[in-house]
């Protein structure tokens, strides 16, 4: 219901974004020219497909000289989001995917995690929280999962590093559960996952994670992420060179039967540590 009351409200926005933009005299085309997107981009702002980030909120304003109404609209609807403000666009974005490649070079992504690993590495990043926070947040990231689940779910291509296969989330019993999690995704094809091995050494993504996606009437965009900050990047020239660096990762990968060995091989070896500790 919360969803749907979000959504809504985006299709406001956007409604409201068209007829302050016709008001003016502006195409989507001047209007995009003049906050720094496409037309293009302007027309699924105004459909409430796409949400805009804040700073092109901000730049909204300033060229409609609304008095600020998008950027507080477009603010509240950000802070009433279960997820970071840099990611609420990127779950919105992914819930309408077609396609989603991504790269996790430190921690299994959201949308592989188990609930108790979900739970470990929101407690390692906010010490101090409540509980009801802990579980706002698992919950909004098992959530996510749903995707996977349906009918019309995206190809999801994951390339793990191995130091995201060997790092102890939780404990070795909840590592273990953990690989045995995507093991069992992996055998029933609903991702395909491939493994870059800590030899490799140097790689096409050192800094953060990676993550592309392609929609069905949408162009493609890339969101890369580190640990205190992410980035949607949607501009043409910059996401062809992250499909590139993704391009060098898979070729870089194991194969998926080589990967899933060495999966299932680290399961086994934290349920070993976990009957000796």
């Amino acid at each position: 219901m919360a969803k749907a009351k979000r959504q809504d409200a985006w299709e406001f926005f956007g409604e409201l974004l068209k007829e302050r933009r016709e008001t003016a005299g502006l195409s989507r085309n001047d209007l995009g020219a003049r906050v720094f997107v496409s037309g293009t981009y302007i027309g699924l702002f105004e459909q409430g497909v796409r949400k805009p980030q804040l700073d092109v909120a901000k730049r909204i304003d300033e060229v409609l000289q609304t008095g600020g109404i998008f950027e507080r609209t477009c603010k509240k609807l950000i802070d009433s989001s279960p997820y970071a403000s840099y990611f609420h666009a990127v779950a919105e974005l992914e819930a309408v995917a077609t396609k989603i490649c991504e790269f996790a070079p430190t921690v299994v992504p959201g949308l592989l995690q188990t609930p108790e690993y979900a739970r470990t590495v929101t407690i390692a990043a906010n010490p101090f929280v409540t509980e009801e926070y802990v579980e706002e947040k698992v919950t909004a990231r098992i959530k996510r999962q749903d995707i996977l689940k349906d009918a019309t779910r995206p190809e999801y291509w994951v390339v793990l590093h191995e130091n995201a296969l060997r790092t102890p989330v939780g404990g070795p019993a909840a590592m273990a559960a953990q690989l045995d999690h995507i093991a069992t995704l992996m055998r029933q094809r609903w991702v395909l996952v491939t493994v870059l091995p800590r030899e490799t050494g140097a790689h096409a993504s050192m800094d953060g994670s990676l993550r592309l996606m392609e929609f069905k009437d949408q162009p493609p965009t890339a969101y890369t992420e580190t640990s205190f900050s992410g980035t949607l990047l949607d501009d043409p020239a910059v996401v062809k060179r992250a499909q590139r660096a993704y391009d060098l990762l898979r070729v870089a990968a194991l194969s998926p039967e080589a990967s899933l060995a060495l999966i299932e091989s680290a399961a086994e070896d934290f349920r070993r540590c976990a009957r000796t500790t």
